[in-house]
């Protein structure tokens, strides 16, 4: 059902994909969006080794969250920094995990994810219980179960 990488060259290999999700803190989330257009939002993300999920963090309305209740089929993209060649190009890799959403519904697990993609972001742990204690009635928090994880390499010119 999934696609393999067209230039098997530049292939990330599974193990890379996952260490890139964990170093890197945002990517572009693309669901199923109104009129069955593509709705692609930028998101920033927490991947869980204990389970192998993506988890973010959101209001609780919007045009994501009617997309994520219509279809839960869902593809996030993250791309690392990159670093430069001797011209104007990058080298870099980006990874694209193919899934389904589920909207988590347990109060506890929305406050111990969104501490831990809040730990991603600061050490000040006193701000990030502040704004737990401030905002997790009105915080959506949303899992991506891997289908399919693929990676690239790739070099700009």
């Amino acid at each position: 059902m999934f696609r393999e990488i067209v230039r098997s060259k530049q292939a990330v290999p599974y193990e890379e994909c996952i260490e890139i999700l964990k170093r890197e803190k945002r990517g572009v989330l693309a669901v199923l969006g109104d009129g069955d257009y593509p709705y692609a939002v930028p998101h920033n993300h927490y991947y869980c080794p204990e389970d192998g999920k993506l988890y973010f963090h959101s209001g609780k309305t919007g045009h994501k969250i009617d997309a994520i209740r219509r279809c839960g089929k869902a593809s996030y993209c993250v791309c690392g920094e990159g670093t430069p060649t001797d011209t104007w190009a990058l080298r870099f890799q980006s990874v694209i995990v193919f899934g389904r959403v589920e909207i988590v519904e347990d109060r506890e697990t929305v406050a111990e994810m969104t501490r831990r993609l809040s730990r991603q972001f600061t050490d000040d742990e006193a701000y990030i219980q502040n704004e737990i204690e401030r905002y997790l009635n009105n915080t959506l928090l949303f899992a991506l179960t891997p289908e399919h994880i693929t990676g690239k390499r790739i070099k700009e010119e």
